[in-house]
C-alpha cells in the first residue's frame, strides 16, 4: 500500500505556461519536488529554476527573459522577478540569481499580462484589500497605476497597443463578474456589463473589432461572444447547447482555440474568429483535460503555435505543442511511460432525492484486496466553483491500488455542466450540495458496494464537504479525511485574508446577513454529532482557509472521545504543494482509511 502511493506522488509531471514564436516552450516540471521551470526545445529540457517553492511564469515578449513569479512557503504574496536566458549559467537560477521587479513580500503581488518591455500586474498594497492593476516597465522600473477603482482584478489583458485594458472584477452575485475597459492613460473606466448581470466573463482576447470572450451572459452553457468595446453589445461566435465552451484568442485575432467541455474531457478545435467557423479539430492524446486546474493554453507571439497543459487519468501531466495551421498536436514530454496499470474512471448519473442527477466518476480496482473489497471513498473537490475533471490522480490511483472503490462526484455548486447547476449550492442553499453526498452514499449498494463502509476526503471546500457529511450525515460516514477545509462558515469568514473576504461572501452569505444561516450549516456547530474517526491535514502559512479551522475542528472532535490526528506543515499554505511533505502525509492518510474500512473479523 505505502510503496503505490509513493510511487505514485514520485512520478515527473510538466505543465506549458508560455510558448516563444521559435518554439521553445516555457514549462514547470516537478521532478525537483516543487513545480520549476524548465525550457522545452528541440527535445531537450533545460531547467532554469531552483527556488524552495513552487513558481509560475511568462517569457517577456521580445527578449530571452523570463518573468518568474513566487512566494514564500504557500504564503501566496506573490513577488515578481526577471529571469535572463541569454546570460551563461552554470546551474538552475536561486533567489538571489534574480533580478527583483516587484518585491514587496507583506503583499500579494500577481502577474495579469506581459507586453515588449512591460509587465502588468495585480497588487493589493494600497490597503492590503483592493487590487490595482499596475504596468511597470521593466527596464527602467516606472509604473503607472491604470486601474485602482477596488475589488479583486480577476483577470486583465492589455490591448496589442497598450493603451486599453479588458479587465473583469467580481460583480453583486456569486459567480458573476463585471467586465471593464479601461483607457491605460486617462484611467477612464467603462463597464461593458452590469454589476448585478448573473454571468461570468474570461478568457479576454482583442479581436480588430473587440473583445472576444468566454460568457455565460443569457445562456446557461457558456460560449464564445464577440463584444463591442463602446457599447458592450454582444455577438455570439461559437456556442453549444450540450456543453459549456472555453476560448483562447490567437495575438492576430484570427484564430480561436475553443475547448467543449465533455463531462470532464476536453474537445478542442480552432474556429475563424471573425465568423465562428469551424477550421479543424485537434486531436488530444488520451480523454483527458487542458487547461484549468493546470495553465490556460498559450499563444505564441505570432500566432503560429498554442502550448498546452494536459492531463488524463492514466497521464500524470505533459506540455503539449499545437501548429495553428495544420491542427497537429504532439507531446513534448512522456509523463504517461513512468507507470503502466492505471485505471480509467467509468461515467454515471447518480439519482439525487429532487430529480436531479449527480454526475460523478468511479474507479474501479482490478485486483482488491479481499479486507477492502466493496468500500467505499468519495473524493470531493474543491471550490466550490469547481470541477472534478479527467486528470491524473495520485489519491484516487492509489485508493484504488488498495483496494478501495473510488467515486470522484460533481455535486451541485460544481461547474462545468451548466450555470443551473454551479448556482444551485449558493447562498442558503448550501447544505442541498451536502445532500448530494447523502443521495451517492444511497447509491453505493447498486454498484455492489457496502454502503457501511464509505469514507469521504476533500481539499479545501471539499474539505468542508466532508466535515459537513460527518456532522449532519453522522450514520452514513465511517471515517473523514479533510486537508485544510472550512470547519465553521463563520470562523472562516471571519478569519481568512481580508482581501478574500467579499469576494467569499459573494459564494456563502455575509457575516452582517447571514450568520445565523452560517452558523446553522458549519460542521462545527454539530460536532457533537460526528461519529467517525477524522484525519485532518493543513498548512501553517494557509491564506484562504487558517490553520484556526483544522485546529478547532480536531480539538472538538477528539473531546468527544473520537479519533483525530492533525499534521501542520509549517512550510505549506492552502494545500500540500511540495513532495516531501505529501510523502509524509499521504501514505498516512492512507492507511487511517484502510484500518477504518477493512472488513471486521
Amino acid at each position: 500500500m505505502a510503496a503505490d502511493i509513493v510511487r505514485l506522488l514520485e512520478l515527473t509531471s510538466w505543465r506549458a505556461f508560455d510558448v516563444a514564436a521559435t518554439g521553445r516552450v516555457l514549462a514547470g516540471s516537478d521532478e525537483s519536488g516543487s513545480t520549476q521551470l524548465v525550457e522545452l526545445a528541440d527535445g531537450e529540457s533545460t531547467p532554469l529554476t531552483a527556488l524552495p517553492g513552487a513558481v509560475t511564469g511568462r517569457y517577456l515578449p521580445g527578449e530571452r527573459a523570463v518573468v518568474v513569479q513566487h512566494d514564500t512557503d504557500g504564503n501566496e504574496r506573490g513577488q515578481l522577478s526577471l529571469l535572463r536566458l541569454d546570460e551563461p549559467r552554470a546551474r538552475p537560477a536561486r533567489l538571489p540569481d534574480l533580478q527583483p521587479l516587484v518585491r514587496d513580500p507583506a503583499h500579494v503581488n500577481r502577474l495579469l499580462d506581459v507586453l515588449p518591455g512591460r509587465i502588468v500586474y495585480a497588487t493589493n498594497r494600497r490597503n492590503g484589500v483592493d487590487f490595482d492593476v499596475v504596468i511597470r516597465h521593466v527596464e527602467t522600473g516606472a509604473e503607472e497605476i491604470a486601474y485602482d477603482q477596488g475589488g479583486m482584478v480577476l483577470e486583465a489583458t492589455a490591448s496589442p497597443d497598450g493603451r486599453h485594458l479588458a479587465l473583469t472584477v467580481p460583480a453583486d452575485r456569486a459567480m458573476s463578474d463585471q467586465l471593464l475597459l479601461v483607457d491605460t492613460a486617462t484611467r477612464e473606466v467603462l463597464a461593458l456589463t452590469g454589476r448585478d448581470e448573473p454571468a461570468r466573463h474570461g478568457q479576454i482576447g482583442w479581436l480588430p473589432d473587440g473583445l472576444a470572450v468566454t460568457t455565460d451572459a443569457d445562456r446557461d452553457r457558456a460560449g464564445i461572444a464577440r463584444i463591442d468595446p463602446r457599447t458592450g453589445a454582444r455577438h455570439w461566435l461559437v456556442t453549444s447547447d450540450e456543453h459549456d465552451l472555453t476560448g483562447w484568442l490567437s495575438p492576430d485575432g484570427s484564430t480561436l482555440l475553443a475547448q467543449a467541455n465533455d463531462d470532464g474531457a476536453s474537445r478542442l478545435a480552432l474556429h475563424d474568429a471573425a465568423t465562428g467557423d469551424l477550421l479543424r479539430t485537434i486531436r488530444l492524446p488520451a480523454d483527458g483535460w487542458c487547461s484549468y486546474p493546470l495553465p490556460a493554453p498559450t499563444w505564441s507571439p505570432d500566432s503560429r503555435l498554442v502550448a498546452l497543459s494536459f492531463s488524463a487519468p492514466a497521464v500524470p501531466g505533459d506540455a503539449l505543442l499545437v501548429i495553428a495551421a495544420t491542427g497537429e498536436c504532439e507531446s513534448l514530454t512522456g509523463s504517461a511511460a513512468q507507470l503502466d496499470g492505471l485505471v480509467e474512471p467509468s461515467s454515471h448519473r447518480v439519482p439525487a432525492r429532487d430529480g436531479e442527477q449527480v454526475p460523478c466518476f468511479v474507479f474501479a480496482p482490478r485486483e482488491a484486496d479481499p479486507r477492502l473489497a466493496g468500500s467505499a471513498v468519495l473524493i470531493v473537490h474543491g471550490g466550490p466553483e469547481s470541477q472534478a475533471v479527467r486528470t491524473f490522480s495520485p489519491i484516487a490511483q492509489a485508493l484504488v491500488a488498495q483496494g478501495h472503490t473510488v467515486l470522484v462526484p460533481n455535486v451541485r455548486g460544481s461547474t462545468g455542466y451548466g450555470k443551473r447547476w454551479y448556482s444551485a449550492d449558493d447562498g442558503r442553499n448550501r447544505l442541498e450540495s451536502v445532500a448530494d453526498l447523502g443521495d451517492l452514499h444511497d447509491w453505493l449498494p447498486s454498484i455492489g458496494l457496502d454502503a457501511g463502509r464509505a469514507a469521504l476526503w476533500g481539499g479545501s471546500y471539499g474539505g468542508y464537504m466532508v466535515l459537513a457529511g460527518l456532522a449532519f450525515q453522522p450514520e452514513r460516514w465511517a471515517a473523514g479525511v479533510d486537508i485544510v477545509g472550512i470547519s465553521s462558515l463563520v470562523t472562516f469568514l471571519e478569519n481568512t485574508a481580508a482581501y478574500r473576504r467579499a469576494h467569499r461572501e459573494r459564494e456563502y452569505g455575509s457575516l452582517a446577513a447571514d450568520a445565523e444561516f452560517l452558523h446553522s450549516a458549519s460542521p462545527l456547530t454539530k460536532v457533537a454529532s460526528i461519529s467517525a474517526p477524522l484525519f485532518v491535514l493543513h498548512g501553517a502559512n494557509d491564506p484562504r482557509v487558517p490553520l484556526s479551522e483544522a485546529r478547532q475542528i480536531a480539538t472538538a472532535v477528539r473531546a468527544n472521545g473520537l479519533e483525530c490526528e492533525l499534521r501542520v506543515y509549517d512550510d505549506e499554505g492552502h494545500g500540500l504543494a511540495k513532495r516531501t511533505n505529501r510523502l509524509d502525509a499521504y501514505p498516512r492518510a492512507l492507511a487511517f482509511l484502510a484500518r477504518h474500512l477493512a472488513k471486521q473479523a
